[in-house]
């Protein structure tokens, strides 16, 4: 079954059941959303009745609760362990999102794995693997480490690093990797070869570990390490791979989720790109539709 979704907000007022009702406006039958924002520290208590009332609409539209995803704060960094206050900041935060996870019963979060700032790759890496081990196994989340674009110091944007963290990481059991097809374009990986980077992936890693999909175009070339997404179907890796990277036989039954840009910074696309995704054909005009849709 195709689970297609995008990320969503989730805000004071309604919470979990304004994440869903924003998700309903889309067509999704999936999303992705942060508890809080992604920039800081500021969280409001989890409020069981919206989260009650959610799921109870969930069940009502046919909702698979255990297909949606929630994403780590970009603040988090494992892999910097300069400041050993700061390691332990993102080392505690990470596990106040992890509790937050298991009070919403969300099954996975996606974490970035974080940048070195200098201390090279074999240090962060290390780092990584000690803060997940001092959090994995206390909460029944696991966590999934993204695929990462190689913007500045980042680390994760090869295969080979993001085997080296697992490997080092003690409960397996909740551990996993979540692919961006924009991170994996801009980190040099042929996203017209999806099934030889499977076969790849199979073989490093596993694909059984594969828990999430992020769906985005990319503005750059190939192996540009930019990071910058764009509308499905208009940048360089284009639909035709897209869709052949969402309709994998091997990816069956893991959520899909977009962060492909709003149009003119103003107007979600994800209904519209939704469609186009089920239709399984492009259109050249969509972005113009949405802008004269919108407007009306």
């Amino acid at each position: 079954m195709l689970y297609i979704g995008s990320h969503v907000g989730f805000k004071k007022d309604g919470q979990l059941l304004g994440s869903l009702k924003e998700a309903l406006s889309y067509h999704a039958n999936t999303f992705m959303f942060y508890t809080g924002a992604p920039q800081n520290t500021s969280r409001y208590p989890i409020q069981d009745g919206y989260t009650l009332e959610a799921l109870s609409l969930m069940k009502e539209k046919g909702i698979d609760y255990s297909m949606v995803v929630v994403h780590a704060p970009y603040i988090i960094n494992l892999a910097n362990d300069k400041d050993p206050e700061k390691f332990l900041f993102s080392v505690r935060f990470l596990q106040e999102e992890l509790e937050r996870c298991e009070l919403l019963g969300i099954r996975y979060m996606v974490l970035h794995p974080g940048s070195h700032v200098g201390l090279g790759v074999d240090t962060a890496i290390s780092n990584i693997a000690k803060g997940l081990n001092m959090i994995l196994g206390t909460h029944p989340v696991t966590v999934l480490l993204e695929t990462m674009a190689g913007k500045g110091s980042e680390v994760g944007s090869s295969l080979e690093e993001i085997k080296r963290i697992i490997d080092l990481v003690d409960d397996k059991e909740h551990i996993g990797v979540c692919l961006d097809s924009c991170h994996l374009n801009d980190a040099g990986y042929d996203m017209g070869n999806f099934d030889q980077f499977l076969e790849q992936f199979d073989q490093m890693i596993g694909i059984e570990k594969i828990g999430c999909v992020h769906v985005n175009d990319s503005k750059n070339s190939r192996g540009s390490h930019k990071d910058r997404h764009e509308n499905i179907g208009f940048g360089t890796i284009g639909f035709d791979n897209l869709i052949s990277i969402i309709y994998n036989e091997r990816l069956e039954n893991i959520p899909k989720i977009l962060e492909t840009p709003y149009v003119d910074r103003e107007y979600a696309p994800y209904r519209y790109e939704i469609q186009m995704i089920r239709d399984k054909k492009f259109d050249p005009d969509l972005l113009e539709k949405i802008r004269g849709h919108i407007e009306k």
